[in-house]
C-alpha cells in the first residue's frame, strides 16, 4: 500500500511539473501572438492545475507519518507551491491577453524573431487527423509541429507517445516553426485535407 501511495504522489507531481511547463509555454505564445482562444484555454488549464494541486496538498498531508518524514512532507509541499506559483504567473500572462493591453514594441521584435510557437486546436469530427497515430501522421516532419500534450476531457496527456491516436474532440497541444501553426489548425478544424 504505501508503494502504491508513494507513486500516486510522484505522478502527481510529474503532473504538476509538466503542467506548470505546458503553461508557461502556452502564455507566452499567446502573448506572442495575441490569442484570446490560447489565453482562455490557459486559464481553464490553471482550473485543472489548481484542482491537481490541491488533491497533491492533501495527499501528500495524507502520508504524514507513515513513510514521509516531516521534512520531506515540507519538501513535497513546496515543491507544488513552486509550481502553483508558476501556474499562477501563466494565468497573469493570459489575463494580459484577454485585457487586450497594446503590445509593447519590443515584444513585437521578439515575435518576429521567434521561430517556435505553441498552438492549440480541437481536432472536429471529418479532421483527417482523427482516428490516426502521432507516427502515422509525422506532423513534425511535414510541417514542423509537435504534438506536445492532449486533452481528451478533462485528462491531459503530456508528451505522448508516437503510438498515441487522436480522436476528434481531443485538444491538440503543439509546439514547432510559426509556419506550422497555421496548417496544424486547419488539419485539426478539417479544413485542410493533406498533409
Amino acid at each position: 500500500m504505501a508503494a502504491e501511495s508513494q507513486e500516486t504522489l510522484e505522478e502527481m507531481l510529474v503532473e504538476l511539473k509538466d503542467t506548470s511547463e505546458l503553461m508557461i509555454d502556452l502564455a507566452y505564445s499567446a502573448l506572442l501572438l495575441q490569442s484570446k482562444d490560447l489565453a482562455r484555454e490557459l486559464l481553464e488549464l490553471e482550473e485543472y492545475f489548481d484542482g491537481l494541486h490541491t488533491r497533491f496538498e492533501l495527499a501528500v498531508i495524507g502520508r504524514k507519518g507513515n513513510s514521509i518524514d516531516e521534512k520531506g512532507v515540507l519538501g513535497l509541499i513546496r515543491l507544488g507551491f513552486a509550481a502553483e506559483t508558476i501556474s499562477d504567473a501563466a494565468a497573469e500572462i493570459a489575463k494580459i491577453v484577454l485585457l487586450e493591453i497594446p503590445t509593447h514594441p519590443v515584444l513585437r521584435m521578439a515575435v518576429t524573431e521567434a521561430e517556435d510557437i505553441v498552438e492549440m486546436s480541437h481536432v472536429r469530427e471529418g479532421s483527417i487527423l482523427d482516428g490516426k497515430t502521432l507516427k502515422e501522421l509525422a506532423l513534425e516532419d511535414k510541417i514542423g509541429m509537435k504534438i506536445i500534450a492532449i486533452r481528451r476531457g478533462l485528462k491531459w496527456t503530456y508528451n505522448p507517445r508516437e503510438s498515441t491516436v487522436i480522436h476528434a474532440g481531443d485538444l491538440l497541444v503543439a509546439s514547432g516553426y510559426a509556419e506550422g501553426g497555421e496548417p496544424f489548425k486547419r488539419l485539426a478544424s478539417g479544413e485542410l485535407r493533406e498533409i
